[in-house]
């Protein structure tokens, strides 16, 4: 089955530009295969501009994002796979998708169904409890 993520990418890119934001990847710059000015990275990370005013689209498929732009007045041909992007999101609102770090056809791992674990309990808000009331209720 075709994975989610490079369609997911394409449309939020697609909402952010017909909305007027400014579409952006956050980038795990440490991937096999990308290809990103390494000044640019911080901690591993990059966080790339893709609009269509800042960028020379040349692809975006299933396979990877590729693109060229300009760094410090130099152009630079970037290389994004789909699995190093880690985020796309609009500058101005911060709306958009985070991925998680997973497969979308994820193998069984025989050492997690070894261990049992326990299901993970949402947190749900609850209501302080209010001191008792002053009121007094008169028949």
């Amino acid at each position: 089955m075709t994975p989610t993520k490079p369609y997911l990418l394409r449309a939020i890119f697609e909402w952010a530009e017909d909305n007027g934001f400014t579409p952006q990847v956050l980038v795990n710059a440490d991937a096999p295969g990308v290809e990103v000015p390494t000044a640019h990275v911080v901690d591993g990370q990059i966080v790339l501009n893709i609009s269509s005013s800042a960028v020379r689209l040349h692809n975006m498929d299933n396979e990877c994002l590729n693109f060229s732009a300009r760094f410090s007045g130099v152009e630079e041909h970037i290389y994004l796979p789909i699995d190093s992007i880690l985020a796309i999101f609009a500058r101005e609102n911060s709306q958009g998708i985070f991925f998680e770090d997973v497969d979308d056809n994820p193998e069984p791992d025989p050492d997690k169904q070894k261990k049992k674990t326990e299901p993970t309990k949402l947190k749900t808000k609850t209501k302080p409890k209010r001191d008792k009331s002053h009121l007094k209720i008169i028949k």
